[in-house]
């Protein structure tokens, strides 16, 4: 069983930045892509917007993220980043990591972080 603690997020003015922090458990960290995913609203389906490889070579950013995120991650400590920069309203959300693998994330999910960016 793989857990999954987000933090890293908040309550921020539109045009500032943050950085997500991923932490996972067990001994498969560094053997996996990790997905970043987000939920707009309760109900609503998560929806990936952000992965990186094993080894960090293989990187996709949802249109909405390109030209202004970062992904990072350290395998030794099994923590993954997401850096926004230039939040928008529009990027107000639960974000969620989870390992990204063909059939989709498969562990559970974790509490996620809230991140609300005001106009």
């Amino acid at each position: 069983q793989v857990q999954f603690v987000e933090s890293g997020g908040g309550l921020v003015q539109a045009g500032q930045s943050l950085t997500l922090s991923c932490a996972a458990s067990g001994s498969t960290f560094s053997l996996n892509t990790i997905g970043w995913y987000r939920q707009e609203a309760p109900g609503k389906q998560r929806e990936l917007v952000a992965s990186m490889s094993s080894g960090g070579y293989y990187m996709y950013y949802a249109d909405f993220l390109k030209g202004r995120s970062f992904l990072s991650r350290d395998n030794a400590k099994n923590r993954a980043y997401l850096r926004i920069d230039t939040l928008k309203p529009e990027d107000t959300a639960v974000y969620y990591c989870n390992f990204k693998t063909s059939d989709g994330p498969r562990w559970p999910w974790g509490q996620g972080t809230q991140v609300t960016v005001s106009s």
